[in-house]
């Protein structure tokens, strides 16, 4: 094998060993954490919508994703898809 190949190997097993959005993660999600924890574990999200004093982000694309809700910057609920 050559050591491009096995560079390219090393790269790609690095971005899926670097992926936040992971049942290892999503594991470690307990309502009532800060949303500065959240952001901790899971880093900045892809995407966040808020209203009436709730806010939901999400991390991940289409197919596999983490969710969570806030109120006043505190975990009540969180759900995934396709993190198995």
């Amino acid at each position: 094998m050559s050591s491009r190949a096995v560079v390219m190997l090393a790269i790609c097993a690095a971005l899926v060993a670097c992926s936040k959005v992971s049942q290892e993660n999503y594991a470690q999600l307990k309502t009532g954490m800060s949303k500065a924890d959240v952001e901790t574990l899971l880093g900045k999200p892809a995407e966040c919508d808020s209203a009436m004093g709730v806010s939901s982000c999400r991390w991940g694309d289409a197919q596999r994703s983490i969710s969570v809700q806030y109120a006043r910057d505190i975990v009540l609920t969180y759900s995934g898809k396709g993190l198995q």
